[in-house]
């Protein structure tokens, strides 16, 4: 008979901090945190366990960082990052830098050291940092610190209405070790409210924008990043309809405005022709866009008329060219424009204000087209044709059809409605110009901050945020390596994600620039692993493919369950930019 003493049942645990920041996430109606646990964190990680909320590990904070910022675009609303102290919350900050160009509602949580350390002084602490809440002042919206248990559900709720707030962006809310640990003597949270105030345009503003618009002949809309982030693709499409408006999309706003519309201009904005059409407007709405670089053909465009501006971000309004600035959420001031252009159209004798058919002949004055029986200028419908028919004889002359190719097999493959994530590769570059999105909010890209590695663990990210439709991410091989490792996240949470690695050896676009600048590259070549053999060894079906194969092959990937990878080794180039005079 045995006489060993049996082991004591496991002391009952008592609620700490870790417990009280979850409780917080699910009360504002979190399901699903992503991040990476250290020392300092385990309290609100072990937390995790006696949760309902789903958690989804990445192997590098930075990389969930992306998949935080994916997940936030997806689902317009907040996605929970939890990472630790020092390295592990720096990690964080070139995700968090693009969250914030993009406004994704990432609401990131780090841990510190115990409070005896916070201060400034050098205690000699792991990961102790002087003054780590500055590390991130200058990128998030905001940051916010709890010191007791019973700050943190008002320094969560905080945070979050903070994040949500428009324009959404991330935010730091760090929690001391030991506050994480404490004993919590505060009853479970159940129920909090964040409520961010809507950004409404004043009414006066509204009205001093439609009386341009609809007094205008040549009415044109830039839509940017703004509208998608605000949902705002059915007003703006009612009020381009109402105008007889055509319409370019930024590259952070494809998808805002169907790309196969009589009036759509596409997104060629890195082209001149594109530049002198949205210069020669005599009215340019401007929604959701600060006119940045890469929106204004590297700061080449010179608007001739006057400019309407609609921006959430206070900074960027007017910040690059004077404007009726509206500051003022897309889709509120989109929808208030759309009331009191169509009040103006119906109280004109004779107007309807219905959209003219494709190739119709000039409006009535105020309508957004020339002057009736002129004869001096097309409709919009045969304007935005002819600008696209220039745009596309100006690419023919360059010989690029195996970039057409590789990009149009990409779209076949593709299904309608399925989510991309395009890290910084020249693919991506072509995509943003020549990419048909179809659907709405589905492309994302780190083109607002630029950094390598996005495109993977963001896809990851949107799988986490809708696992019933595939998800392309797009890499270069030199991006791919910044997120290799999230191969083994993939397999572990069965994500539909299938990875098109553009294989050319290098860093592509830095070997063009360097080429054209310097007359030879440095720096911008790379060894790289065998990409199939080391997705398989992660337990990731893939396969390398070729150009006349990639269509097939790719669609296969994203029609099996579970995670796959493409490798199409390929030197592909750029179309010449038009901003140096060429």
């Amino acid at each position: 008979m045995s006489t060993a003493t049996p082991t004591p049942p496991p002391a009952q645990h008592r609620r700490n901090g870790g417990d009280l920041v979850v409780e917080s996430l699910a009360a504002l109606g979190a399901d699903t945190v992503f991040g990476l646990p250290g020392q300092h964190a385990l309290g609100v990680f072990d937390a995790l366990r006696r949760s309902a909320l789903r958690y989804v590990g990445l192997r590098v904070e930075n990389n969930a960082g992306f998949a935080a910022d994916a997940y936030a675009r997806t689902t317009h609303g907040v996605a929970p990052l939890l990472v630790s102290t020092g390295p592990g919350a720096l990690m964080t900050l070139a995700a968090l830098q693009e969250a914030a160009a993009g406004s994704a509602a990432v609401l990131a949580i780090g841990s510190q050291v115990p409070l005896a350390g916070i201060g400034g002084g050098r205690h000699g602490y792991l990961h102790e940092l002087t003054d780590q809440s500055a590390s991130f002042r200058g990128v998030v919206k905001s940051v916010h610190t709890a010191r007791t248990a019973s700050q943190i559900p008002s320094a969560v709720a905080a945070a979050w209405e903070s994040a949500l707030a428009t324009p959404h962006g991330p935010v730091w809310l760090e929690i001391p070790q030991d506050v994480l640990l404490a004993a919590a003597d505060v009853p479970p949270v159940d129920r909090l409210v964040a409520a961010p105030k809507e950004l409404l345009p004043r009414p006066e503003l509204i009205a001093a924008a439609a009386d341009r618009l609809t007094g205008a002949r040549r009415p044109v809309i830039l839509a940017g990043g703004g509208v998608v982030r605000a949902g705002a693709e059915a007003e703006l499409l009612a009020l381009a309809e109402r105008l007889r408006a055509p319409v370019a999309t930024t590259f952070g706003g494809k998808g805002a405005f169907p790309w196969e519309h009589p009036l759509s201009l596409r997104s060629w904005l890195e082209d001149r022709h594109t530049t002198a059409f949205l210069e020669d407007a005599d009215t340019l709405l401007v929604v959701g866009s600060g006119l940045g670089e890469l929106s204004s053909n590297y700061h080449t465009f010179r608007p001739l008329g006057r400019v309407v501006q609609i921006e959430a971000d206070l900074g960027k309004l007017e910040s690059n060219h004077a404007a009726l600035g509206i500051h003022a959420d897309a889709r509120a001031a989109l929808a208030a424009l759309v009331e009191e252009v169509g009040e103006r159209a119906a109280g004109r004798p004779g107007n309807d204000a219905a959209p003219t058919p494709e190739g119709a002949g000039a409006a009535a004055p105020g309508t957004g087209a020339g002057a009736p029986g002129s004869g001096h200028e097309p409709s919009p419908e045969a304007a935005v044709s002819g600008l696209l028919a220039r745009v596309r004889d100006r690419i023919a002359g360059q010989h690029l059809d195996l970039e057409q190719q590789v990009l149009a097999s990409v779209r076949d493959a593709l299904p309608d409605g399925a989510v991309s994530c395009w890290d910084m590769t020249i693919l991506a570059y072509w995509a943003w110009s020549a990419f048909d999105p179809r659907g709405t909010n589905v492309l994302h890209s780190a083109q607002g901050a630029g950094g390598l590695g996005y495109g993977f663990p963001a896809a990851l990210g949107a799988a986490v945020a809708d696992p019933a439709r595939p998800v392309l991410a797009v890499s270069g091989d030199g991006g791919a390596m910044y997120s290799i490792a999230e191969l083994a996240t993939a397999r572990q949470y069965d994500l539909p994600v299938t990875w098109l690695i553009v294989d050319d050896g290098g860093y592509g676009i830095l070997r063009e620039y360097m080429t054209d600048a310097f007359g030879a590259p440095t720096a911008t070549e790379l060894t790289r692993p065998d990409f199939v053999a080391l997705a398989e060894s992660f337990g990731v079906p893939a396969v390398r493919t070729a150009p006349d194969r990639l269509r097939t092959d790719l669609a296969a990937a994203l029609a099996a369950p579970g995670p796959s990878v493409v490798v199409l080794p390929a030197h592909l180039r750029m179309f010449a930019p038009t901003h140096q005079g060429s």
